[in-house]
C-alpha cells in the first residue's frame, strides 16, 4: 500500500478493500464513493488495488518470491542440513527453530522449505484480532469525520433500544450512564467483520466513546491501545462488546465496569 495513502487516509483503509471486493452495504458504499470524489490518494490506491486484483485473477500467473523470503527459506534449509548429522543444537539457536527441527525429525511435514515459507507468511499476516481492531478504529474515526455519529440522537435509552428493532438480528442492551459521568448520546447501525452491528455512542468530558455490540459465543477480554485510542473488549450474554475512545485508559475501564453492571440489571 502506498505511503501516501497510509498517511493521508488510514481511517478509510478497511473500507477501500471492502469496496473493491463488493462487500460494503449501500450506505457505506455511498460514503466511500463520496470520499473518492474528493481524495486523489484513495482514488490512486483503489486503482492500484484493482490492477493487482486483475493480474492475480488471471490463469497461469506465477510470482517470483522476494529476496527476503528466498533468503529466509534458504537460511532455514541450511540450518536443517546442519542438524541432520545428529549434532546437538547450539544453545543460541532460537526456540522456534528448535521446534521446527523437532517437527522435521518426526516427519510431520514433507519439507522444511514449505514450512519455512508458511511460517514466514503466517508471522507476517495480521491476526484476526488486529484486523478487527483496525476496522473498529476506522469506524470510530469515520463516525466523527463523516457526520454520522448517530442514526438516532437521544439520551433516552428507552428510545434507542427499540430503534434497533428490525434493523439488526439481535437486541443490544442500552443503558444511560449520565449519573456516572457517561451520558448516552444515541446509536446507529455500523458494519464490522462482514456484518451489521450496533454502535452505542456515549460521551466523557467531551470525548466520544463508541461501543460496538454484536452476537457471538464468547471472546477474550482484551485491553489495547491502537494508534493512540484506548480499546476494551469483553463478552456477556452471547454478545461481544468493544469500546473505543481517546479518553484516558482508566476512564474507559470505568465505563466498561459501569456498563456491564447496568446491562446485568
Amino acid at each position: 500500500m502506498s505511503d501516501a495513502h497510509q498517511k493521508g487516509c488510514p481511517e478509510w483503509r478497511v473500507m477501500l478493500h471492502g469496496f473493491v471486493d463488493g462487500e460494503l452495504d449501500s450506505v457505506h458504499a455511498a460514503q466511500f464513493k463520496d470520499h473518492l470524489a474528493t481524495c486523489t490518494d484513495c482514488r490512486a490506491e483503489m486503482e492500484r488495488v484493482q490492477a493487482v486484483r486483475e493480474i492475480t485473477d488471471q490463469d497461469g500467473v506465477k510470482w517470483r518470491p522476494s529476496e527476503a523470503l528466498r533468503s529466509h527459506v534458504l537460511s532455514m534449509l541450511s540450518f536443517e542440513q546442519a542438524t541432520t548429522s545428529g549434532l546437538p543444537l547450539p544453545r543460541q539457536v532460537p526456540g522456534w527453530r528448535r521446534a521446527l527441527v523437532f517437527i522435521r525429525q518426526w516427519s510431520f511435514v514433507p519439507s522444511l522449505a514449505a514450512l519455512a515459507a508458511g511460517a514466514f507468511l503466517f508471522v507476517n499476516a495480521p491476526s484476526q484480532t488486529a484486523l478487527l481492531q483496525e476496522q473498529i478504529l476506522s469506524s470510530h474515526i469515520r463516525s466523527m469525520m463523516a457526520d454520522h455519529l448517530t442514526d438516532v440522537l437521544t439520551s433516552d435509552q428507552h428510545t434507542v433500544k427499540p430503534w434497533f428493532n428490525g434493523k439488526l438480528d439481535f437486541s443490544p442492551p442500552v443503558s444511560d450512564l449520565s449519573k456516572d459521568g457517561f451520558p448516552l448520546i444515541g446509536g446507529r447501525v455500523d458494519y464490522l467483520g462482514g456484518r451489521a452491528v450496533a454502535a452505542l455512542v456515549y460521551r466523557r468530558h467531551g470525548h466520544v466513546i463508541n461501543l460496538f455490540v454484536w452476537p457471538a459465543g464468547s471472546a477474550a477480554e482484551t485491553t489495547a491501545v491502537h494508534d493512540g485510542y484506548n480499546m476494551e473488549q469483553w463478552s456477556d450474554g452471547g454478545l461481544i462488546f468493544s469500546a473505543i475512545s481517546d479518553v484516558a485508559a482508566g476512564d474507559l475501564a470505568e465505563f466498561e465496569a459501569l456498563f456491564r453492571k447496568a446491562a446485568r440489571g
